[in-house]
């Protein structure tokens, strides 16, 4: 089977939502390949303390291409203590620019708590601008679900799992087994 036939792994819904000085990171635990679930239970949002800085990630993609690029935004905030939105941009040249890691398949939503940002192979590192974002296979319908959800009396960590709910109902790659960190602001 070439790479061109390989039916792809899917089964990612991440959402950040930052709301009342907290910021929340969740992730279904979902993993597929083609139209069969491998894992149910996968982990795939994350909290690095790299120098004692308290960072949440969450990743969606290729598992093995993000555990790479966790493992260098690590570094980069190890190299930039205390600024996150210096080693997410380091991370994203670095990304873009570097022979190896641009054929990396992942996407990242990082935050320390007061920044939240999407990291993307293409150089990009996007803050949301309704303090909401969302990345995979689930993430527009995760994004649409928290952001109606935002003007409600509802927590960053109801809106989070609330609108990961509706993502699971949805999107055939995401489940209800979710990972949840939060972090103050």
């Amino acid at each position: 089977m070439t790479k061109e036939e390989f039916p792809g792994w899917h089964g990612t819904t991440i959402i950040g939502v930052r709301k009342g000085g907290k910021v929340v990171v969740a992730g279904d635990g979902q993993v597929s390949l083609g139209q069969t679930v491998i894992k149910g239970t996968a982990k795939k949002v994350r909290r690095l303390s790299p120098g004692g800085m308290d960072v949440v990630a969450g990743f969606a993609g290729s598992t093995a291409d993000a555990f790479t690029l966790l493992e260098r935004l690590e570094a980069k905030l190890e190299a930039t203590p205390g600024q996150l939105a210096r080693a997410a941009v380091e991370l994203a040249k670095d990304w873009r620019m570097d022979k190896y890691l641009k054929n990396l398949e992942a996407m990242l939503i990082v935050t320390d708590g007061k920044d939240l940002f999407v990291i993307t192979g293409a150089g990009d590192v996007l803050e949301p601008e309704h303090d909401v974002a969302a990345i995979g296979s689930g993430g527009n319908f995760a994004l649409a679900a928290a952001r109606a959800l935002m003007p409600s009396e509802k927590d960053a960590e109801d809106v989070a799992r609330e609108a990961m709910a509706i993502a699971a109902e949805i999107c055939v790659y995401t489940n209800g087994n979710l990972t949840v960190e939060s972090i103050d602001g």
